[in-house]
């Protein structure tokens, strides 16, 4: 069987003083296709990113040079691999390819055997890189079924599903759908198990009996009274709706800054804001923050639980000893300039708990002029985890971590709720109401298909409140969405294959908590 040549574009404007270099590739097994300028790569790659396997590009060319070209290039195709060619060894111009991610760098004059020489670094590293890969995660993938035929705990559900968001963060890496797919599947058939398994166990964590798991309701009793009481000073920064995955896509920068110490917990039923905010804030199961503070059920704008939140978080921590003016909140809804991150510093270097909120979909929606913005930049898991690192370096979030990393204090990154990719679809009967990007649903004869979705006759044992003497609740179950019947065209056009909150999965339930501490000079 013949072995398929690797592919390069080579971008010079001087390409005809460059035969025998192409030549001695070509005799080597590799296919190149030489263009004279950064507009007609662009324009190559644009046309069909797959067609290429490397581009060895010269910086210094009439017209667009080779930075622009090497930003627009990997605007189009962020894998490709680029190597820079050019006279200037200036620090500068290094440091700026560099920042641009480049992946390889040659000085003129180059020998035919330096061009060979770094695309098979490249190349064959990528190779090697992706079958090894290959390998282990079937390796994991078997032992996954394993664990899966077995009765599993809480505790193990956590440690399946961190395996699964690495495998989904390491799968980004290489290009095999067929391994994609069958990750995919193997998640589906956790979701299926982990959805039966709370329905049965959530009500016995809710009323807190039993050896449960860490919850979003005693978050604030077992991992920050204890710092508070020992007068360490606490940070707390919810990136509300991310995921584990995300999160793990964000390690790397963190363990830069940080020593990390990661933990899991169990967000509440129903998995969106107002309720695993609330949860997360107070200690309290969204029933009895309904009896306390009934407006925020009450309300459709979730501008409520917003402008409710440091409130919320003063009843949460109330029985600590610290005083409401020791107590900092923010909600971050914008980027910051340097002046208002070094005021918010300066406040929280002042509390003795700071809590800081950022609604990362809604940061996202902001940053793009499309209200669909979630399904049209993020229409896969993979797309989101990289719009989300986009985000994050850029974010002045990071800005203020890096401030801070210096200091003494504990800073516990984590997330109140997730969102999964909902890609089927059961009807709903008996409600004129959906409420967009949400998976359940709240009414008196409301209806749907069982096998797709839990009802909760009584909504009190899980912890819910009864808003009327015959309601009843529907959640979501594993990746469905929900219909209306004689809507279903629409509907299906609109949230298939849309991020959405509210059901039980693991996505939307099993949320991540880092605890960073100060790096030791050691640097460990």
């Amino acid at each position: 069987m013949a072995v398929s040549r690797k592919k390069v574009l080579w971008v010079d404007d001087e390409i005809e003083f460059l035969r025998a270099h192409i030549l001695f590739l070509e005799t080597r097994g590799y296919s190149v296709l030489p263009v004279f300028s950064g507009d007609d790569a662009v324009e190559l790659i644009k046309n069909n990113p797959d067609a290429y396997d490397i581009v060895l590009l010269d910086e210094q060319m009439p017209g667009k040079d080779g930075l622009t070209t090497l930003e627009e290039i990997k605007e189009i195709a962020p894998s490709m691999p680029v190597v820079m060619v050019t006279k200037s060894e200036e620090e500068e111009l290094m440091e700026a390819a560099l920042g641009r991610k480049i992946d390889g760098y040659l000085t003129k004059p180059v020998n035919p055997s330096q061009v060979l020489l770094v695309c098979k670094r490249l190349l064959d590293c990528n190779e090697l890189i992706s079958n090894q890969l290959k390998q282990k995660f079937l390796r994991a993938y078997t032992d996954i079924r394993s664990v899966l035929a077995s009765t599993l705990k809480i505790s193990d559900y956590f440690r399946l599903y961190e395996s699964l968001c690495r495998w989904n963060v390491e799968l980004d890496k290489i290009e095999d759908e067929g391994l994609r797919q069958m990750h995919a599947g193997q998640i589906s058939d956790c979701n299926t198990q982990f959805c039966n398994y709370v329905a049965e166990q959530y009500p016995r964590w809710i009323r807190g009996e039993g050896n449960g798991p860490l919850m979003a309701t005693n978050v604030i009793e077992k991992v920050i009274a204890p710092m508070i009481e020992n007068k360490e000073k606490v940070l707390m920064i919810v990136l509300s709706g991310m995921r584990m995955d995300q999160l793990l896509n964000l390690e790397t920068e963190l363990r830069t800054m940080f020593r990390i110490e990661k933990t899991s917990f169990c967000s509440v039923i129903p998995s969106e804001m107002k309720s695993s905010r609330s949860a997360l804030f107070t200690g309290k199961s969204p029933e009895q923050v309904y009896s306390d503070c009934p407006e925020i059920y009450r309300a459709e704008d979730e501008h409520i639980i917003s402008e409710s939140g440091k409130k919320l978080l003063c009843s949460g921590l109330k029985n600590l000893p610290i005083s409401e003016e020791q107590i900092f909140y923010e909600e971050m809804t914008k980027n910051y300039s340097q002046e208002e991150i070094t005021e918010i510093i300066e406040q929280i270097e002042n509390a003795s708990i700071a809590v800081i909120t950022i609604d990362i979909i809604k940061r996202f929606i902001q940053l793009s002029s499309s209200p669909n913005v979630l399904k049209e930049i993020a229409s896969d898991e993979k797309a989101l985890r990289s719009f989300t690192s986009s985000w994050f370096n850029s974010s002045s979030i990071l800005k203020l971590l890096r401030t801070l990393s210096v200091e003494n204090r504990n800073v516990i990154i984590t997330s109140d709720h997730g969102h999964i990719l909902c890609s089927r679809g059961t009807e709903i009967y008996g409600t004129d109401l959906i409420e967009a990007n949400l998976r359940y649903i709240c009414g008196e004869k409301i209806s749907a298909d069982e096998r797709q979705v839990i009802f909760l006759e009584e909504p009190s044992h899980y912890g819910l409140p009864k808003l009327s003497e015959n309601s009843r609740t529907i959640i979501a179950r594993e990746n469905y969405y929900f219909i209306y019947p004689d809507e279903f065209e629409r509907f299906r056009d609109q949230y298939q294959n849309s991020f959405q909150c509210g059901g039980i999965s693991m996505d939307e339930m099993i949320m991540p908590l880092y605890v960073c501490k100060k790096r030791s000079h050691s640097g460990d």
